[in-house]
């Protein structure tokens, strides 16, 4: 029987429905009778993350997602931001807020236009007029329009970071969203209304305030905040750089890329990084007792193994004689490799290492001992030794990178003056237009799927797959530890985005769209429109970027 209805498979019942075109999400969830543990927020429709208010006018596939699903508490904080920056325009009408970064577990936020640094009396009237607007319910109001009245209206705003944004990345339509007479733009979709919108705080950050949000797996309750003071610094410090750039957001970028100014860009920003590089070795070589044993550790797609062999460089100018050494190589027999919860061998336990022989090694070697050390053979799964000996001479440093480095537990028996710790990762500052942040992890995940692609035959989708799992790994294994670092390294780049766009772009495109992989890589893909492409000619064979774009100087066997 031909029918005008439209049927809709529903994941999270199991069933199959029927309705007219034009029903919004939000209906269909009533309809349905869909029950999560949390408020619904949006849905995977074919894969792909829809707000509320979409309106379906063909047969799709549909999840609902609340605030336990990584879309869904993206979502939640993306609608927080906008709400956060009424209350600011509330409460100070010639003021913007701008969204910095994360750190301690929340998001460090400036209020542009204030001279002063902020002080409870104003952070408390911002939380009780937040509070205000979600007891009101206002509704987040999507709406599509041609993006030359976009500008207009956020000229009328006062909002020239999206006025660059929208300039410098051509498009005929742009779908913004309203708030209570005020409008904002984002690449992926808010919350239904304010009223979503219970669980948040802000508290006096430096000078400036974090916005505080919900546990994910708990979204009850509020992350509890750890001190960053290491890792605030290093935003500041990357802050700092980009001053001296004259970058302030993507849209500055794009500007100087189609001005012609790529190359000092690169430039400017290598010599950057080579300054900080330099700096830390002099830091090494400074100390009252020179440590002879340092340590990097950082998340995946750091560049910690670029980074390594750029310190040992400046370590030699510096009258040293740098030995690197790979962890890899201390791996147990893979049979006493301990497995995670799901049976798999754990590789990113610190277990999965053979601690004790590493602390004798290394032990050896700062008595001026000859050592020879393991290797480990990733086929057969062993340890065997193949004549490689050390000795480390008067002058001689032994640098060590790997995710455990920070575990006091990994170098337990050397002394902490023979040790000196460094934590690398990309950590980028450097917003869409003030309010819509860069997260650091999508910094390394792009890092990544191009290097996967290009060395290790993983296509789009087997990349994306897996980094959930690296994530974990992560928190286990790495950032519980940054704060043990005696130095901190930013390898991000603020020109990375526009060169890393044309081979991810390719690598994403070939993810289909009946995986649920589809929906990550349609966010990053939106999320790569926003930046002018740029080539990779005159990024230096030596460049953090060589390490996942290929043409290094360096040897990575």
């Amino acid at each position: 029987m031909i029918t005008d209805q439209i049927e809709i498979v529903c994941k999270n019942t199991g069933s199959r429905h029927y309705v007219e075109p034009g029903h919004d999400l939000l209906a269909l969830a009533n309809e349905i009778g869909v029950k999560l543990r949390y408020p619904i927020l949006g849905a995977m429709v074919n894969n792909r993350l829809r707000d509320l208010r979409f309106k379906v006018f063909m047969p799709i596939t549909i999840e609902f997602i609340d605030i336990t699903h990584a879309a869904g508490m993206r979502m939640y904080v993306r609608s927080l931001f906008f709400l956060l920056q009424k209350a600011v325009r509330d409460a100070m009408p010639s003021c913007r807020l701008r969204v910095n970064h994360s750190v301690s577990r929340g998001y460090y936020c400036e209020i542009a236009g204030f001279k002063k640094a902020l002080e409870y009396p104003l952070i408390f009237d911002l939380v009780e007029r937040m509070k205000q607007i979600v007891a009101r319910n206002v509704p987040f109001e999507p709406r599509a329009t041609l993006t030359a009245d976009a500008i207009e209206i956020f000229t009328r705003q006062g909002d020239l970071e999206k006025v660059r944004l929208l300039e410098s990345r051509p498009r005929l339509y742009t779908t913004l969203y309203g708030l209570d007479g005020i409008w904002d733009y984002y690449f992926e979709g808010l919350v239904p209304s304010t009223g979503y919108l219970n669980t948040f705080d802000l508290v006096k950050y430096y000078k400036g305030m974090l916005l505080v949000v919900p546990q994910q797996n708990n979204p009850e309750k509020l992350e509890e905040l750890v001190v960053q003071n290491k890792m605030f610094e290093i935003f500041q410090e990357y802050q700092n750089w980009v001053d001296i750039l004259g970058i302030q957001d993507a849209g500055t970028i794009n500007t100087q890329i189609r001005d012609g100014k790529a190359g000092e860009l690169i430039q400017v920003s290598e010599a950057l990084h080579e300054k900080k590089v330099a700096q830390i070795a002099d830091q090494i070589k400074a100390r009252a007792k020179m440590p002879r044993i340092i340590l990097i550790a950082g998340p995946s797609s750091s560049g910690k193994t670029t980074f390594s062999k750029r310190l040992a460089v400046q370590l030699r100018v510096a009258g040293m004689h740098p030995h690197l050494i790979s962890l890899d190589n201390y791996f147990v027999d893979r049979e006493n490799t301990p497995r995670d919860e799901h049976g798999e061998y754990d590789f990113e336990a610190l277990a999965a290492l053979d601690v004790n022989k590493f602390n004798e090694d290394l032990l050896k070697l700062l008595e001026g001992e000859r050592v020879e050390l393991p290797k480990f053979s990733f086929e057969t799964g062993k340890r065997f030794y193949d004549g490689t000996f050390l000795q480390i001479e008067e002058n001689g440093v032994v640098v060590i990178e790997g995710i455990h480095g920070l575990n006091p537990e990994l170098t337990p028996r050397i002394a902490p003056d023979d040790k000196f710790r460094i934590y690398i990762s990309a950590l980028t500052s450097i917003s869409l237009d003030g309010c819509s942040r860069i997260a650091s992890s999508d910094n390394r995940l792009l890092r990544r799927m191009v290097r996967d692609f290009r060395y290790r035959g993983y296509n789009g989708v087997q990349t994306i797959r897996r980094w959930a799992s690296v994530r974990r790994g992560e928190d286990k294994n790495i950032f519980p530890y940054q704060e043990e670092a005696d130095v901190m390294f930013n390898s991000a780049l603020p020109y990375e985005f526009n060169v890393l766009k044309r081979n991810a772009e390719a690598i994403l495109m070939e993810v289909p769209n009946d995986v649920p992989e589809y929906s990550e890589a349609v966010r990053l893909q939106r999320f790569l429109q926003v930046f002018a492409p740029m080539g990779e000619e005159g990024i230096p064979p030596t460049s953090i970027m060589r390490e996942f774009l290929g043409g290094s100087s360096f040897s990575y066997k």
